[in-house]
């Protein structure tokens, strides 16, 4: 069997492939889904029953006994996986618990409840946000090795929508997907076209993965933007708004009432929740009106931010030969696209006609199962580049070597020509660092014991090391004396986005490393 998980921030979908029909299907997995109207979507919720003992309990069940207003309840806890977090984190049954030990928990257990439900699982696919750095990939993928799963691929969360949304080919579609913690967004080329080779964005698992001879579609990802944005950020705003006209403090319950407020206004001009302090025994009865909620997300410049990435994904397609014109369908997707203030910013930007947003939760997971019927053409999000010593600053530098948005493979390879730093360096160090934009970046860190947000100033670049652990790829005999160029580095990326150099010594002419392969890129 094969099945797509779309691990979100607030709630986490499962779908299948019926080879039957040749379709997706939505998976419920009774013991764990939210049973309600529509479909059977995962609370990503976990709370730690013994940490020592690795047990925890995930999903609705945590929500249905009150747990997720325990301090050992873990929620919007995708958001902090692979990021550099500011302050404590918390320590349960005398440890200490990070967020990717969650998220392990998390998805672990989701696989085990599918596996006790159903029968076999021979391959996964996964999907993610568009603005994850290496890191969360990295992480993702160790934790795919110790699963019992033939095949394990990875597809960008808006490429698999556009998918999911079944448009026909010959289309060039804009992907809003705006869920529990990310805004990402794609613009995806979707045409008819004759292949032989099943495509992917990232594979793991026990077996490399063979040919098709069946006829496929290709989809082209033409442009991407994201940041982490999302409903939890919207649902921190409308609580603080809520304590400072109440008086009440801000807590989980204060926060799980602010998310019921707004998730009722997608509906209703007005909304109400009871509120109960057990400490002051007093009582409150919360309304919030839409026209309130709205000046909310003004103040929080809410839809600045919108602007800002639309704009980004809409310049990067213009570089491409796509302008705003030739997109014919806008598809929405994540459960805050359902706020109608955000259909409203849509609609303003974009014809009405072409703005579809009928399904929201279940359009990334399904698309993600289409991935074997298409042969997928991507590019590199980040840009890539050679950490050196800047000795005019006294620090570390970046020597961009890979740009943002290329191709691969790579047609030709990039080269670069480094000499030696210290008196008789006997060895090379490369170390590669995937680059963040530089238009600000998104810190994730803790005030008090909430797990928070925040942009950093414009023009601040970010850079991630991606092989700090093992840099040195060639030995020199005879080492190397600084102010002479002594190698020749050539790089490359081949079909499966591995980053490989081949090294040149230009002193003796030997080829120190012949397409060696450096580090897996984003």
């Amino acid at each position: 069997m094969v099945i797509a998980i779309d691990f979100g921030t607030s709630n986490t979908v499962l779908c299948r492939w019926n080879a039957a029909t040749q379709s997706s299907e939505v998976l419920a997995l009774d013991a764990i889904a939210q049973r309600q109207t529509g479909p059977a979507v995962i609370p990503s919720l976990l709370y730690v029953e013994d940490a020592q003992q690795n047990q925890v309990l995930i999903g609705q069940p945590v929500r249905d006994r009150g747990l997720d207003r325990s301090e050992r309840c873990f929620k919007n806890f995708k958001r902090g996986i692979g990021t550099a977090i500011q302050g404590f984190m918390p320590e349960l049954d005398g440890c200490t618990v990070s967020f990717e030990q969650v998220g392990d928990w998390f998805l672990t257990q989701m696989i085990d409840q599918f596996k006790q439900q159903e029968d076999g699982l021979d391959e996964l696919v996964l999907t993610v946000p568009v603005d994850s750095f290496e890191a969360y990939r990295s992480w993702l993928g160790n934790l795919c090795q110790r699963w019992d799963i033939e095949r394990v691929r990875m597809i960008d969360e808006p490429t698999a929508a556009a998918l999911g949304y079944g448009l026909s080919d010959n289309e060039t579609v804009l992907v809003i997907d705006f869920g529990g913690g990310t805004l990402d967004l794609a613009i995806v080329q979707l045409s008819g076209g004759q292949s032989q080779r099943l495509g992917y964005i990232l594979k793991w698992g026990k077996k490399a993965m063979g040919k098709s001879a069946q006829q496929v579609s290709t989809a082209k990802v033409v442009a991407k933007a994201g940041e982490n944005l999302g409903g939890a950020d919207i649902d921190q705003w409308v609580a603080q708004y809520l304590c400072d006209r109440y008086g009440m403090s801000l807590s989980p319950l204060t926060l799980r009432l602010a998310e019921q407020l707004k998730i009722q206004l997608s509906t209703a001009l007005s909304a109400s929740e009871s509120y109960f302090d057990d400490e002051t025994f007093d009582s409150y009865g919360l309304t919030l009106e839409r026209d309130q909620f709205e000046t909310v997300l003004k103040d929080q410049g809410f839809f600045e931010r919108l602007d800002e990435r639309v704009d980004q994904v809409l310049q990067q397609g213009r570089r491409q030969g796509v302008d705003i014109a030739d997109i014919n369908a806008v598809l929405l997707v994540g459960g805050t696209t359902q706020i109608p203030a955000i259909q409203t910013w849509v609609k303003t930007r974009f014809e009405t006609t072409q703005v579809y947003c009928d399904r929201p939760f279940t359009a990334v997971s399904a698309g993600a199962l289409k991935l074997q019927q298409i042969k997928l053409t991507d590019f590199l999000y980040h840009g890539y580049g050679v950490r050196f010593w800047d000795r005019r600053n006294n620090c570390h530098g970046w020597h961009p070597i890979i740009p943002q948005g290329q191709p691969y493979p790579m047609a030709q390879p990039v080269e670069l020509v480094l000499g030696a730093s210290s008196e008789k360096q006997p060895s090379i160090e490369l170390i590669i660092g995937e680059l963040g934009r530089d238009q600000g970046s998104t810190e994730v860190y803790f005030e008090g014991n909430r797990l928070v947000t925040r942009q950093t100033k414009t023009g601040q670049a970010v850079a991630q090391p991606l092989n700090d652990k093992a840099p040195n790829i060639a030995t020199l005999n005879p080492p190397g004396m600084p102010g002479e160029d002594r190698v020749r580095l050539s790089f490359t990326v081949d079909q499966d986005r591995l980053l490989r150099v081949t090294v040149e010594d230009l002193l003796t002419t030997e080829v120190l490393a012949d397409n060696q392969t450096v580090v897996e890129l984003s």
